[in-house]
């Protein structure tokens, strides 16, 4: 990662919203795009992050104090972000974390780059069962169901998700499936059956334009 960002990263990392903001703001007036930012630095120091608290390096409160320090970031870049035709709206999407899994941060992340460039998204949170997840698809008429996953132990309830909506007639080419995550790769998500993979936050804006205009 590139030494312009190691303030940030290190607001992060201690969770201070305050200094993450202001660097942050201060990178968008040094010339750096938004999603640049969230690419190049707030990515991996999530990801950093996350490994820390799987070693035990770091606990729970650091954890979350890291992640409420994204959501305060992600809200004070939100104005700078130039999605494409941002502000028309271009589909209906329902997002969560599934079933077993409590992480939220690289979700919310995604969340916010599908908004501006023009989806209308709604929020289940974390640890969404199989069936509320697309009973909410039902209620929103969603074009596409965003899955979220930073655990291996809750792969099983992505494809879950998956397999009732391919083995049941009534959702058959309703709902268009992506997936992405920590443990999801593009050859899982093929074996699961989903429809599309997102490596990244503004990978899943390129997929999620694909799958809306090819439904």
């Amino acid at each position: 990662m590139n030494d312009e960002y190691q303030l940030l990263v290190d607001a992060i990392q201690a969770g201070d919203k305050e200094r993450g903001i202001k660097e942050a703001l201060a990178l968008v007036g040094q010339g750096k795009k938004v999603p640049q930012i969230f690419i190049e630095c707030i990515e991996p120091t999530l990801v950093e992050v996350g490994e820390k608290f799987s070693r035990l390096d770091i606990f729970l409160p650091e954890l979350m104090n890291s992640g409420a320090t994204v959501k305060a970031i992600q809200e004070a870049l939100l104005p700078y972000l130039e999605g494409e035709e941002a502000g028309s709206k271009k589909g209906r999407i329902v997002i969560c974390t599934v079933s077993g899994d409590l992480h939220d941060i690289g979700k919310n992340i995604v969340r916010t780059m599908l908004e501006v460039n023009g989806f209308e998204l709604r929020d289940l949170g974390v640890d969404v069962s199989a069936a509320n997840v697309i009973r909410a698809a039902v209620e929103f008429n969603a074009d596409i169901i965003a899955l979220s996953a930073l655990m291996l132990p809750s792969l099983p309830s992505m494809k879950d998700v998956i397999d009732i909506l391919r083995e049941n007639e009534k959702y058959k080419g309703k709902f268009k499936v992506m997936v992405g995550g920590g443990p999801v790769s593009q050859a899982w998500a093929e074996k699961a059956g989903a429809d599309a993979y997102g490596d990244n936050a503004i990978e899943a804006v390129k997929v999620a334009h694909a799958l809306y205009e090819g439904r």
